[in-house]
């Protein structure tokens, strides 16, 4: 190898080697964990729905088709895609990503794999994909459960028991075993506990190796705020986490924010992209790095309120929330019970714990209204994760 060409070389590896910062402080990545293709029930096709969510901020996507990863051969008839869609998807597709990229064979169009796709919109340190599945069953008594395992390697069957506790322990050993199996780093969360009425407080409480559940799903319709006699999901936190302090001497329970997004034409209202999301604190832009913030509690979630920071230090819990424009802010410290600690106005809220709290966590509430408006409630809000417990 002559010298100049040696020189180059060992030049252009020291630019790559650059770019990768080397135990870079942690920062906030947005994400979504709960999204639908048409490799199951959603209307358009998983790069279409990737490239969506990059150009509108995200760092990272979860795509979590019903009991199936896109990862065999599949072919779909075009006209059933765009039966789905309302509008000609498969027109859009190729229109996005020309015919050298989208394969038909007669009327049929191939679903791409996730392998193919990621390869396609990922970008290092901006965009990241993760592989998922919602486990999509019920128990033996007539309820429903839904769970999605994020950054699984191999497609999963939800595990049916006898009840929804006994569903949610089987399905919750089986993704712990394949993390172990496949050494993965891999979250398993309870979606949407109101739909149908599958998921109670006191079945949220009662598993206690579950830590995630969905405090907001930003699909209409699935009874996020309760209704006369039941509880909303922000009310089921609390129940379940005094539970699970109280009487299972168990860590509480994480809330989630999700889209569960299956409309992506813009043509349709009841489960659009970017009503709900999750901000991670993490270090590096990859699977193994979000799950393990997660799992650590170092994030908050979202439907438009964004906190520059959240911190408990001693025995203090702190937020620094993003001004915009005109609106006003109000954030609500909640303890054990559901018990309203505090109230505080402006930019910077906290509040010190004083004993008997059990936990303080944080609801924070804008008057400015969603940029993706939803039918169960109409403004920003922001939630952080109980602490001090």
């Amino acid at each position: 190898m002559g010298y100049w060409r040696l020189a180059a070389l060992l030049v252009l590896a020291g630019a790559v080697l650059a770019q990768i910062e080397v135990d870079p402080a942690p920062r906030w990545f947005k994400g979504n964990l709960h999204t639908h293709t048409l490799w199951s029930d959603g209307d358009d096709f998983p790069e279409m729905i990737a490239e969506w969510y990059r150009d509108h901020g995200y760092q990272f996507l979860a795509l979590s088709d019903h009991n199936v990863l896109s990862n065999s051969d599949r072919w779909m008839a075009g006209a059933a895609v765009n039966r789905r869609a309302g509008v000609d998807g498969v027109g859009k597709y190729r229109k996005r990503f020309g015919d050298s990229w989208v394969q038909r064979r007669g009327d049929e169009v191939r679903l791409k794999t996730f392998d193919e796709y990621r390869g396609l919109v990922e970008e290092r340190g901006r965009f990241l994909m993760i592989q998922s599945e919602e486990l999509t069953g019920g128990s033996g008594d007539g309820r429903t459960l839904h769970m999605n395992a994020t950054n699984l390697a191999e497609q999963l069957t939800f595990q049916m028991g006898s009840t929804i506790r006994e569903s949610m322990t089987r399905n919750l050993q089986m993704v712990e075993e394949s993390g172990k199996r496949t050494g993965r780093e891999v979250l398993l969360h309870v979606n949407h506990p109101n739909y149908k009425w599958g998921v109670t407080a006191e079945d949220l409480a009662a598993v206690v190796g579950e830590r995630f559940f969905e405090v907001w799903n930003g699909v209409d319709g699935d009874n996020d705020p309760g209704d006369a006699t039941r509880p909303g999901t922000d009310a089921i936190w609390d129940i379940a986490n005094t539970l699970r302090i109280t009487q299972y001497s168990a860590p509480p329970l994480y809330g989630l924010a999700t889209d569960d997004s299956h409309n992506h034409h813009g043509n349709k209202t009841h489960s659009p992209p970017g009503r709900a999301w999750v901000m991670v604190r993490a270090r590096h832009l990859t699977p193994e790095s979000i799950v393990r913030a997660l799992r650590a509690g170092e994030f908050y979630s979202s439907t438009g309120v964004e906190l520059e920071d959240v911190s408990f230090v001693g025995k203090r819990l702190a937020l620094k929330i993003v001004g915009k424009g005109n609106e006003k802010f109000l954030t609500r410290f909640i303890g054990g019970k559901g018990r309203v600690l505090a109230e505080v106005a402006g930019l910077t809220p906290s509040y010190e714990m004083k004993g008997g709290e059990m936990y303080v966590r944080a609801v924070v509430t804008s008057t400015g209204a969603p940029e993706v408006a939803s039918d169960e409630f109409g403004f920003k809000r922001a939630w952080t994760q109980p602490v001090g417990w």
